[in-house]
């Protein structure tokens, strides 16, 4: 079998089976553990999975750029963000992670809503402008690029100073067994210290993150309140995780 056949199998069948065992994988093909090992290797490379002990797991598509997400899904995530702005109620201190699902969250906030926001994101800091009812709390630290937040030693000092209610941190991957996760090393720090502070952690999913992985973890299932999915995705058995439909 030809190397891009061989992987050709290999990503199908981590479609069909959302993951791969590197051992059982060899024996079934009978092909050497490292001739699959290697295989996997030159995948997540080129980041069409992400590699995990003993084999792989789908890797997330959502760690592009901020402006290759901006047009993903976008109906998608306008229905979730119209169903995480009715959960927040008057008077609340929610914390709003970046990203695009969450600007779809703030525009679809009712304008004479009275509560608090606090973000690491610029960007939902300036969608809030017109909302006049609302205190915003905008923390500070380096400007990561890549999600336009602030990331570093000052970002977390601040958040974890901090009493939320509620807050929406987002991911680019959520896994039954594996958790949350994300593609940055300190965004992942960032988002934790969030999840810590909060009463009540709410993580709205497009149907691609579910199932997928990236390289760093944020939470386990346990650590999370609800997520919020639409109506026709399919979700898994997650114990102890409230499921809300929009």
């Amino acid at each position: 079998m030809l190397t891009e056949q061989r992987k050709q199998l290999l990503l199908d069948r981590l479609a069909r089976d959302g993951r791969i065992v590197a051992k059982e994988l060899s024996a079934e093909l009978r092909l050497s553990e490292d001739t699959i090992r290697r295989d996997l290797r030159e995948l997540a490379g080129e980041g069409r999975l992400t590699r995990v002990h003993g084999g792989a797991l789908p890797a997330s598509p959502t760690v592009a750029n901020i402006a290759a997400r901006r047009s993903m899904a976008t109906d998608e995530k306008s229905r979730l963000g119209r169903k995480a702005a009715s959960l927040i109620q008057r008077r609340q201190r929610v914390f709003i992670d970046g990203g695009t699902t969450h600007l779809e969250l703030v525009r679809a906030l009712p304008l004479g809503l009275d509560f608090t926001v606090i973000t690491h994101s610029p960007t939902i800091a300036a969608a809030l402008e017109p909302h006049q009812a609302v205190e915003v709390i905008l923390i500070g630290g380096r400007l990561f690029r890549h999600s336009m937040v602030a990331v570093g030693a000052e970002a977390l000092e601040q958040i974890q100073r901090l009493r939320i209610d509620l807050g929406f941190v987002g991911l680019t991957g959520l896994h039954p067994e594996e958790g949350g996760t994300t593609g940055d090393f300190e965004e992942a720090a960032i988002k934790r210290a969030m999840i810590a502070r909060s009463a009540e952690t709410v993580v709205l999913v497009t149907a691609e993150k579910l199932g997928a992985v990236s390289a760093f973890n944020v939470c386990a299932m346990k650590d999370l309140t609800s997520i919020v999915v639409t109506r026709e995705t399919e979700v898994k058995a997650f114990a102890g995780v409230e499921i809300i439909r929009a």
